[in-house]
């Protein structure tokens, strides 16, 4: 199969299970939004100096590959979505995650200290970036739930969490 299938060329796409919608739809905008996110980690995982920190951002990123399958889902596919990805979508353990690794790295390193400039460095300038797109995609995940959209809070939870960290990470990398 060919990722050129020229379906698109209309300006429409597929949600996951089948439903097209145009490519300009509130749910392609929120879940373009989080795969800018996770490209973004990608740049972060590449820079980190920290071997923990690099594999903690390749599991948030297989969790945000999961997060763009609920996103890209109709609201009247969320059965198949729930048998689909039984046990790997984003809930609450996977926000005490990130609040654990929040509070783990407050008691090691200090907590807020002021804000900074980016760009220290460029693993901080790529933290920041990441943090910033991550903000983007908890206030389009809001725009979307306020669109009548059925989005689940621990998604909301979840961003909020990893931008506070990805701030505190990037702090590490100045």
């Amino acid at each position: 199969m060919s990722i050129s299938t020229k379906r698109g060329d209309d300006g429409s796409t597929s949600l996951l299970f089948g439903k097209r919608v145009p490519k300009n739809h509130p749910r392609v905008m929120t879940y373009g939004r989080v795969d800018e996110l996770n490209s973004a980690l990608g740049l972060c995982r590449a820079h980190a100096k920290n071997d923990s920190i690099r594999e903690q951002i390749l599991e948030i990123q297989k969790d945000l590959v999961v997060m763009m399958c609920e996103l890209a889902t109709d609201d009247a596919d969320r059965g198949k979505l729930s048998e689909k990805y039984q046990g790997k979508l984003i809930d609450l353990s996977k926000v005490d995650t990130l609040t654990n690794l929040v509070d783990e790295f407050e008691s090691s390193k200090g907590g807020f200290k002021g804000w900074s400039y980016p760009g220290n460095t460029v693993a901080d300038a790529f933290f920041d970036q990441a943090r910033t797109t991550c903000r983007r995609c908890e206030r389009g995940l809001v725009t979307l739930r306020d669109s009548g959209a059925a989005v689940r809070p621990e998604l909301i939870h979840y961003l909020n969490r990893l931008a506070d960290l990805l701030w505190l990470w990037g702090r590490e990398h100045s």
